[in-house]
């Protein structure tokens, strides 16, 4: 690393404890995940805005691809708070770290530091490797010395460490002691295999650090589900180096989820490991990492899922409307979430109190007009509705309650869907609807790709005369979901749909014994809720 090179790094980097992020090389080993250059330099540059220390940015030489990151990194991305790292293999069996093809690949990414995977389990030095224990020692050393040599700052993984130190305790701590007694900086203990359990990385990292004097950090896998825990685990025992990967991606189940143990370190332990304000923007990295994967982001997801801090039980909303830290171990808006509300037929006073205030609804503080409201929700909730999933419907049926009738920008006459099965093959989809708006009867037809894509397309035709507002909006999810039959074969359907205006996305609901009527029902809401929102006036 040259001089200027070391100060840049000291000015965003607090050296005494690394946030090391792998997404771009060990996330992307998940299934399902593909990504391309463009793709590892928008997620290295969400990393860089997050504040993590390191982003490994994968293995230059060993496919063109990541070759090719590394080269456009250095002139493309002006990292603000990380520095970039380029992973690779300690040089191979009998021969030296200067003229290994491998290694000169690491040096020529001009990656400013270097992770050196090593076998640190016996078994897997003499079967995959198929070299002497001793070969292997020297084969660390030799590497680590090498980069140090050529400027580069390094840090060793040492791969299934745990699985080897049951096996042979005394030479995985002998690995360890090869690569810090070489230069290396860091050597990092892996649960490659995922199956360790908090106690026992807790013993042994707290072992091994008293042992080889060595600076540890942890790298955990997921496979028992404790991933977060064993990282935390090994933080409590001495490790001052985490690595993790965004949203927890990663081969198999996955790796330690970046987000909860950055949340972890800041919110519980007190450790300043990013830079002023970035943990709010969490929720907000998280989400668009997930985009640029091409993934849903988990609804469930610690700390930054939008289900981290939405509250259902009416006796949580009781004790939340007195204070939201009874039912929440932190503010949601630390880490730039929001606390929901949930409204279904669990619901109380409180929760029909809250998502009012929630929806910008003022209920007055009216004791029977609440009751109402919950007991019209536990009634369409026994029907099939669901509120929870559907906010938009929510909102218009608590604006009606409150001002005494339902907003109606249109009535409805009658509707009519079509489907048409042609000799070859193919199908005709076609909607007719007779509305009323602004006093005015109208009749439109359409066609569509389906019978309800006929009917939007239908309700466009009829309505964009007196609302051009509509123009803007877009079906961009349709959800159907058959609940319990209740008189034998026949069956109730929900229809959830989704809607945008370019701006803002909005959920709403309908049901029926009739796929089409329930997907009318909810098509009506979503038109009268953006309109709502739009400013528009209603026409009757």
């Amino acid at each position: 690393m040259t001089t200027t090179e070391a100060t840049a790094a000291s000015a965003v980097l607090d050296d005494g404890f690394h946030v090391f992020d792998t997404t771009l090389r060990d996330g992307a080993q998940r299934e399902g995940i593909n990504l391309t250059v463009a793709d590892k330099l928008t997620i290295a540059r969400h990393l860089d805005d997050f504040g993590v220390g390191f982003i490994e940015g994968g293995w230059p030489g060993a496919n063109p691809r990541d070759t090719e990151f590394f080269a456009r990194a250095r002139g493309e991305i002006d990292f603000k708070h990380a520095q970039l790292v380029a992973f690779g293999a300690t040089r191979r069996a009998g021969g030296s770290a200067a003229e290994d093809p491998q290694v000169r690949a690491l040096l020529e990414s001009g990656a400013p530091v270097i992770t050196l995977v090593a076998k640190s389990h016996d078994r897997h030095v003499e079967l995959a490797l198929r070299t002497t224990l001793d070969e292997n020692l020297a084969m660390v050393r030799d590497t680590v010395s090498y980069l140090r040599e050529q400027g580069r700052r390094v840090f060793v993984d040492c791969e299934h460490f745990f699985d080897g130190y049951r096996a042979n305790a005394a030479y995985a701590k002998a690995v360890v002691s090869a690569a810090h007694e070489a230069g290396a900086d860091v050597v990092i203990l892996c649960d490659t295999n995922g199956g360790m359990l908090p106690a026992q990385v807790s013993a042994v990292v707290a072992t091994v650090l008293a042992d080889t004097g060595a600076r540890l950090g942890i790298h955990a896998q997921d496979d028992t589900g404790c991933a977060v825990a064993n990282t935390l685990a090994a933080v409590d025992a001495g490790a001052t180096h985490v690595q993790c990967t965004a949203n927890g991606y990663g081969e198999r189940v996955g790796n330690a989820n970046l987000f909860p143990v950055v949340a972890a370190l800041e919110i519980k332990y007190g450790r300043t490991v990013l830079p002023e304000g970035a943990l709010a923007e969490m929720t907000r990295i998280s989400h668009a990492i997930a985009e640029v994967v091409n993934l849903t982001p988990s609804t469930h997801q610690p700390y930054v899922g939008v289900s981290a801090f939405a509250h259902k039980a009416g006796l949580h909303a009781s004790a939340i409307k007195v204070d939201p830290d009874l039912y929440q171990h932190i503010d949601p808006e630390r880490v730039g979430n929001t606390m929901r509300m949930l409204v279904s037929d669990m619901a109380g006073r409180a929760s029909i109190e809250l998502k009012g205030k929630e929806l910008g609804v003022d209920l007055g503080g009216d004791r029977a007009l609440v009751s109402r409201v919950v007991e019209r929700v536990k009634e369409r909730e026994l029907a099939g509705y669901t509120f929870e999933a559907a906010d938009a419907s929510f909102e218009l049926l608590l604006r009606a309650e409150v001002e005494g009738r339902a907003r109606k920008y249109f009535r409805t006459e009658s509707w009519r869907a079509i489907v048409e099965d042609r000799p070859d093959g193919t199908h005709a989809n076609e909607a007719t609807v007779k509305l009323w708006a602004k006093g005015e009867r109208i009749v439109a037809t359409a066609e569509g790709n389906g019978p309800v894509n006929a009917l939007d397309r239908a309700l466009r035709v009829a309505l964009e005369r007196f609302y051009p507002q509509l123009a803007k909006f877009e079906l961009i999810d349709y959800k159907v979901r058959i609940l319990e039959g209740k008189h034998g074969t026949d069956s109730t359907t929900r229809v959830l749909i989704s809607t945008t205006d370019g701006h803002r996305e909005w959920s709403t609901v309908g049901v029926g014994t009739n796929v089409i009527a329930a997907s009318w029902q909810a098509l009506e809401d979503a038109f009268t809720y953006g309109l709502l929102h739009a400013g528009v006036e209603p026409a009757e």
